[in-house]
């Protein structure tokens, strides 16, 4: 495995901040960096000089960090344990598509340096102050001389049964804690009713598996759901409510409630596209029609906001993309759904969001209405409280 030394990893704004954050915890740090770790496990011992000058070019992409190697106490942010970051995966491939054959795999990590003032302690106050570098949902911190190799792969474990014939509900309840399920009361009860209907254990795979497709990832389930208002059952679900508004009025929608996106009605327009035959580019006169995509992501955001993040904007990309002949993303609208956040003077608070996104729609509708050309946009709008 190799080690080499990237990039700086935070701007003079977060850092600063960062700064601030530690030292409410402990007075006597004085200054903090950041700088990005490379890791590279290898086919062989090392690579060849010459694919080794090249990867390090391909990892030159930002400014240096102008602090020594040894300045501060240092604190190793690293992907948890028997994962693979989304950076990885990305950076591997460009690595091995540059013909560098020998790069089995590539990681990144965030090398932290504390400054502390002369004759102060933290080891008192590592754990804090770990809790602000890192997110233990995907990340995990070590110091030098207990950093793990985090290229290490675990065997698979063997399959495992879990004894519902013979212990009843009790077997679910403990595999449901053992395994980190976070089933409901009545899952349980259901897969109960399931397993001993069918006269057979379920494995941990089974349940494993359940429990994610039944996630409340993007609230699918309870949208599904069968519901009653007052004592009355209602006649459609949630998400047949909102289904029933496209069945209703459904002129001028090419698409709708497949593919994970929805295609309307657009005009013709010239499209600037490579013909496949024989390689050159020109303007093509074909409809340009519009499709939208939402993406809602409740869990992990909500705990994990930055994956959850990325996972959401990954999985737009993703479905517009691959719906009908496929699409190129043209604009990108992130939204942050919060209560009232009683900021003073300002009654609706949600309504500035609103606002802006509104505003940016009607931007991109009309480019594309004169057949303009929509440069690639992302918007992120948050607030903090």
């Amino acid at each position: 495995m190799l080690r080499l030394s990237g990039p700086k990893a935070l701007s003079l704004f977060r850092t600063e901040k960062l700064l601030q954050e530690l030292q409410a915890i402990n007075r006597h740090i004085s200054a903090l960096s950041a700088r990005y770790v490379h890791f590279v496990n290898v086919d062989g011992p090392t690579l060849p000089a010459e694919q080794l000058t090249q990867l390090e070019q391909l990892l030159d992409y930002g400014d240096a960090l102008k602090t020594t190697a040894d300045d501060g106490f240092p604190i190793l942010v690293i992907p948890r344990e028997g994962t693979i970051s989304p950076w990885s995966s990305k950076a591997t491939e460009i690595a091995q598509r540059c013909g560098l054959v020998g790069v089995l795999r590539l990681e990144r990590a965030i090398e932290y340096r504390l400054t502390v003032q002369e004759d102060a302690e933290v080891s008192a106050d590592l754990a804090s102050l770990a809790e602000t570098l890192y997110d233990r949902m995907t990340q995990a911190i070590c110091l030098e001389s207990e950093c793990p190799d985090i290229f290490e792969q675990a065997e698979p474990k063997p399959l495992a049964t879990i004894a519902v014939l013979e212990a009843g509900r009790d077997a679910l309840v403990q595999a449901d804690e053992s395994l980190g399920l976070a089933l409901s009361a009545d899952e349980i009860d259901y897969l109960l009713t399931s397993f001993q209907d069918l006269g057979r254990d379920p494995t941990d795979v089974e349940l494993m598996m359940f429990a994610q497709a039944n996630s409340e990832h993007c609230r699918h389930k309870i949208f599904n759901a069968q519901w009653t208002l007052d004592g009355v059952e209602q006649g459609q679900t949630l998400f047949g409510m909102i289904r029933n508004t496209y069945h209703c009025n459904p002129k001028g929608v090419l698409s709708a409630y497949s593919d994970n996106s929805s295609v309307i009605e657009g005009s013709p327009a010239q499209v600037f596209i490579r013909n496949p035959i024989t390689g050159q580019y020109g303007y093509v006169d074909e409809d340009a029609h519009v499709l939208m995509k939402v993406e809602t992501h409740n869990h992990p955001t909500a705990i994990s906001p930055h994956p959850g993040a990325a996972t959401g904007s990954g999985g737009e990309i993703r479905d517009e993309g691959a719906t009908g002949l496929g699409s190129q993303t043209k604009a990108g609208l992130t939204g942050f759904s919060v209560s009232n956040l009683k900021i003073p003077g300002c009654r609706s608070p949600g309504k500035l969001i609103t606002v802006s996104l509104s505003v940016l729609l009607r931007h991109w509708l009309l480019c594309l209405r004169r057949q303009l050309a929509v440069p690639r946009l992302i918007m992120n709008l948050g607030v903090r409280i």
